[in-house]
């Protein structure tokens, strides 16, 4: 990587996760600057990872969200199983993927435990502001581990602000209503899968999975998030399926466009443009996810989660946009 890029590790981190990563032998010299048709893309797939949360929530009253996620990860798992052997790509004992996929299998598993559990208590323009802090937590994380992946003080200024966003989201969650009759603990919640999120970030970049393919990565998550989450489904008695309308829209969008045409949108997209340029988009996520959730849902706008989100967002930008804004300001300045 050239020298104007290395500033910018917690977003090759961020895009490293196989949710949003490509797969290798992919040459840094084959790819494109931004044009309009790689906006336009980011912005829709920002749109879509933001709108999943209000699709999972919309459908509670007929399906528990924990029962649609176990359903959309196996249905997107088989999807991606089969995409695994047009490919040619294998499982193999041998490679050193087994041992990690199996952990990152769990932490997937864990995310969408608490995102599910978290929906029955608040919004889901809660959810997603408070799932996308994981970019934070990776970075951090591997702030400690690696010395390669050291913050900036810009970087730092920006954890710093989106950890006093997330305070004054808690403390201005609002009033509990009957939709959402605990808002501060399904905020919690929310956290703590953001924290999962970048559990499996971290454990895929220190492992032989930061080589795999994408698909291969991926795979793993969704069979084993789809056998775990299945289980935990049953355990909580969460079972219930009415065949709405509603409920088969929000699984068709969840398994077909969410997890798998949204991912290969993604890869196609980090095959022909440079990562640090389109990355830059993912805080748009969970600004669309409150839109959607107040224009569709109807979920109050409180003031004091509306500042804080906007803090939480920024950070975000600065943690995960580093490198962009370093080149941007480079080309203001006129540097070759």
């Amino acid at each position: 990587m050239g020298s104007l890029l290395e500033p910018n590790r917690p977003l090759k981190i961020w895009l490293n996760h196989p949710r949003k990563r490509v797969a290798q032998g992919i040459k840094m010299d084959h790819r494109k600057t931004l044009d309009g048709q790689a906006m336009g893309m980011m912005v829709v797939l920002c749109m879509i990872w933001g709108i999943q949360q209000v699709a999972l929530k919309a459908a509670a009253i007929d399906v528990s969200p924990l029962f649609q996620i176990a359903i959309r990860s196996g249905v997107a798992a088989l999807l991606v199983g089969l995409l695994m052997m047009r490919q040619g790509v294998r499982l193999a004992a041998g490679d050193g993927t087994v041992r990690p996929g199996l952990l990152v299998g769990f932490f997937f598993a864990l995310e969408f435990l608490l995102i599910g559990e978290g929906l029955r208590f608040t919004s889901a323009s809660h959810t997603v502001v408070f799932l996308y802090t994981a970019p934070l937590f990776v970075a951090i994380a591997l702030h400690w581990k690696l010395p390669s992946e050291r913050l900036a003080t810009v970087q730092w200024f920006g954890v710093a602000l989106a950890f006093g966003g997330i305070v004054i989201t808690f403390l201005g969650s609002g009033q509990p209503s009957r939709e959402h009759p605990n808002l501060s603990w399904g905020d919690f919640l929310a956290l703590m899968a953001g924290i999962a999120w970048a559990a499996t970030t971290v454990a895929v970049r220190l492992s032989n999975l930061a080589k795999a393919p994408a698909t291969k990565t991926l795979f793993y998550q969704l069979a084993i998030g789809f056998v775990l989450l299945m289980l935990a489904t049953m355990a909580l008695g969460q079972t219930g399926f009415k065949p709405t309308p509603i409920v088969w829209a929000s699984l068709l969008f969840q398994s077909l466009i969410v997890s798998f045409l949204s991912y290969l949108a993604w890869f196609w997209l980090l095959r022909r443009y440079l990562a640090s340029r389109i990355g830059v988009f993912s805080f748009l996520t969970p600004l669309f996810g409150v839109a959607f959730g107040v224009l569709l849902l109807d979920e109050p706008l409180e003031p004091g989660f509306l500042a804080g989100a906007i803090l939480v967002c920024t950070g975000i930008l600065l943690v995960s946009g580093y490198g962009w804004i370093k080149l941007t300001r480079a080309k203001i300045n006129g540097a070759p």
